[in-house]
């Protein structure tokens, strides 16, 4: 009898939870959606690393923190504007709010094309300098984040890089 009376305790508890979670329409905490999230944005440049046979970088929650304020910066305006910051940076905009951690990385990734390793320099007239910090070869670590802008004015990521790359006159790998 203990046993049941244990057994219908659990199931009143978790049928009053789902019931509060339904009735607030809030999403229920899930302790690992930091690590998936870090997961979406590794998984992408350590693939772009590993193609120039660099190691892979480590996620870190302080850059990731610092990413997450300066991303909340840009949240009115969604202005694709650098923090300035100590980092080396990677900053990404898009039209509407569906953007996905792997689509700001391929089109960071996407600038390689423009790269001349042979001439450690991009194509005239083109931008290369977020593929190269993604392989900048002394970068170890990186913490990102991404916003929703106000107003419907589309979506902000940012990486940010430890240490940072894109020094003039070296090469990145």
């Amino acid at each position: 009898m203990t046993h049941l009376i244990s057994i219908f305790i659990l199931l009143l508890f978790f049928t009053a939870t789902a019931a509060f979670s339904a009735d607030t329409g809030r999403h229920a905490y899930t302790p690992n959606a930091s690590a998936v999230l870090a997961d979406e944005f590794l998984v992408p440049q350590n693939a772009v690393r590993l193609a120039v046979g660099l190691r892979p970088l480590a996620w870190d929650p302080r850059l990731a923190s610092y990413a997450q304020r300066y991303a909340m910066q840009r949240l009115g305006d969604c202005k694709l504007i650098h923090s300035g910051g100590p980092y080396g940076e990677n900053i990404f905009w898009g039209s509407g709010s569906g953007w996905n951690p792997a689509q700001a990385v391929a089109s960071w990734a996407g600038e390689k094309r423009w790269y001349s390793s042979a001439n450690n320099s991009c194509t005239a007239g083109r931008i290369c300098g977020h593929y190269t910090q993604i392989v900048w070869r002394a970068t170890l670590r990186v913490g990102c984040a991404s916003v929703n802008c106000e107003g419907d004015r589309g979506q902000f990521i940012v990486c940010e890089y430890d240490p940072p790359g894109n020094y003039i006159g070296e090469r990145p790998y």
